[in-house]
């Protein structure tokens, strides 16, 4: 787009030094376009704007949630990881114990929401930077938030926190901690 304003300027400078034009060609302000620019112009700027938007679309990480309907801390976990460059896919379970159970998904570990992504599951209020971590971790059949731990994302409160954990789940059936949280 500037390299069209430049030759826009260009075209009028030499309109102006041939004597084709008026004599204030050469100055009109930025803000007065040539009627044949217009068009082109926009549809640059246009163009520019729905590139961005693609991209931006592309670059989302996308995430299977899976919830009970009454439970509004999950709805708050979901706008966190939306917040957080996540493409979430939102669904509502008639019986979540059943749910974890058939994704491994073991009751020590367990809070009111599963998330699922690459293969790998996402228990609870894990933070979402935790969840991108779990990517590069092979070792792990997921990661999990225990509870509902104070001030996690999607329970924040008046911003009080609990100090909490998160477990990950490795292969052979052990956890491990993967981080901690303070309490505030």
């Amino acid at each position: 787009m500037i390299e069209l304003r430049r030759l826009y300027h260009f075209e009028t400078h030499r309109e102006c030094l041939s004597g084709k034009t008026g004599q204030n060609a050469f100055f009109r302000p930025q803000s007065e376009t040539h009627p044949d620019m217009r068009i082109p112009l926009r549809l640059a700027a246009l163009s520019a704007l729905l590139i961005s938007s693609l991209a931006q679309a592309a670059d989302l990480i996308p995430i299977e949630v899976h919830r009970d309907a009454n439970c509004g801390c999950c709805k708050k976990w979901i706008t966190h990881l939306e917040a957080n460059g996540f493409k979430v896919e939102d669904h509502v379970e008639a019986n979540m114990s059943e749910f974890k159970q058939q994704h491994g998904v073991p009751p020590r570990l367990a809070s009111c929401h599963t998330g699922l992504i690459n293969g790998k599951f996402v228990e609870g209020h894990v933070p979402a930077d935790q969840v991108l971590a779990l990517s590069k971790r092979d070792d792990l059949l997921g990661v999990a938030a225990p509870g509902m731990p104070m001030g996690s994302p999607g329970m924040e409160m008046d911003g009080m926190s609990d100090a909490y954990q998160v477990i990950g789940l490795k292969k052979d059936g052990t956890d491990v901690v993967v981080a901690d949280y303070p309490a505030h």
